[in-house]
């Protein structure tokens, strides 16, 4: 196979698991493939992967002018190298210079949405800015007929709302041999994995730490951050909840499997939040570790069919405290969901949703 694909993102090459995991079932599949994001350090490295990375220098490290820069930097990174056979466009951060190119050089184009981007709550408490991508998405999206997405629910919100029908391929992980060869650590430990970022319940989870009877661990970086150290001085929790900074995923899984729990906690504010179906998901049931979860349509659609999780209805850190000692004082309930997530990783894992992966490129180029 000699076709080549060029996937374009605004974010970190280095730590975005989806990406990684498309990218090399693609590459291994015979497809010529190519990752190009952004970087704001002036001597990136990046560690190798079975295909090329590119990396386009920005000046601005956030905000409009990010976007703006990094546009207009892909826009003439994509004018000018060798032709591709598809433009990918991740997400409407990317969607404007990858139309604009494959129109003026009759490239095939795809549309793979990560996020419901107009919807998320960084987006949607800025009126202006959201009226901005909300028109973004209107024009464009349906201009991408061939596409996909991470979950059923933005699957079917895009077909209602732009006649585009996308199939779903879920943020799963790489199945691997089972996570209970590894040994807990004799220190038990939870686990927030992920972007430190606004939105993602911190600001309930710290202080709800207080009368949890076991240590936080807390590994990312992102907007948060500063937030975080400031309500764990106010709540005097400096040895209870600790923050360990950002690894690489290889690094991270090691990490995962050998906590007691995890976290996955998102206000319930705006559709992307709703609909939402985040990598840690998938990375705790494969770490073999319950895990206290949203009641969101996603996940309780995989809990139904398989009870990995503890799932609650808003981010209130009485029932935070509530759920997480539920898990440290029940063993029978942990036990059980614990062997769940045994029997749900070999349902919901990477090497399943590649195989629609590669469907769906293949049925693209037949089709072209």
């Amino acid at each position: 196979m000699d076709k080549s694909l060029v996937f374009c993102v605004t974010n970190n090459l280095r730590h975005d698991q989806r990406m990684i995991r498309i990218c090399t079932s693609l590459q291994q599949a015979g497809y010529k493939v190519e990752l190009v994001g952004r970087s704001v350090d002036p001597t990136p490295s990046l560690p190798e992967r079975p295909y090329k990375q590119h990396l386009l220098p920005c000046g601005f490290r956030n905000g409009k002018f990010m976007y703006l820069e990094y546009n207009l930097r892909l826009f003439f990174y994509l004018i000018f190298r060798k032709r591709p056979d598809v433009l990918v466009a991740i997400d409407l951060d990317t969607i404007v210079p990858v139309y604009l190119v494959s129109r003026l050089r009759s490239v095939g184009r795809v549309y793979d949405a990560h996020e419901w981007f107009s919807e998320m709550k960084e987006v949607l408490r800025r009126p202006p800015i959201q009226s901005v991508w909300k028109w973004v998405e209107r024009f464009f999206v349906p201009r991408f007929p061939d596409g996909y997405t991470v979950s059923h629910s933005i699957a079917e919100s895009f077909e209602k709302l732009y006649g585009v029908h996308y199939p779903v391929i879920m943020n799963a992980t790489v199945l691997t041999e089972s996570p209970q060869i590894f040994e807990k650590t004799d220190q038990p430990f939870l686990l927030y994995q992920g972007a430190v970022n606004e939105g993602r319940c911190l600001e309930y989870l710290i202080p709800a730490m207080r009368h949890v009877g076991m240590p936080l661990h807390i590994y990312g970086d992102g907007n948060y951050l500063e937030e975080c150290r400031k309500l764990i001085r106010e709540h005097s929790l400096e040895q209870k909840v600790l923050l360990m900074g950002k690894l690489d995923p290889e690094a991270l899984q090691e990490v995962t499997v050998r906590a007691f729990a995890g976290i996955n906690l998102v206000e319930p504010l705006g559709a992307n939040q709703l609909m939402s179906l985040a990598n840690k998901f998938f990375d705790y049931i494969h770490a073999g570790i319950p895990q206290l979860t949203m009641n969101f349509p996603e996940y309780r659609r995989i809990n139904d069919a398989f009870e990995v999780a503890l799932l609650i209805d808003q981010p209130d850190p009485v029932l935070i405290t509530k759920s997480l000692n539920n898990l440290i004082l029940n063993p029978v309930l942990y036990g059980r969901l614990e062997e769940n997530c045994e029997k749900a990783r070999s349902v919901y894992n990477w090497q399943d949703e590649e195989k629609k992966l590669k469907a769906f490129y293949h049925s693209y180029f037949k089709r072209r």
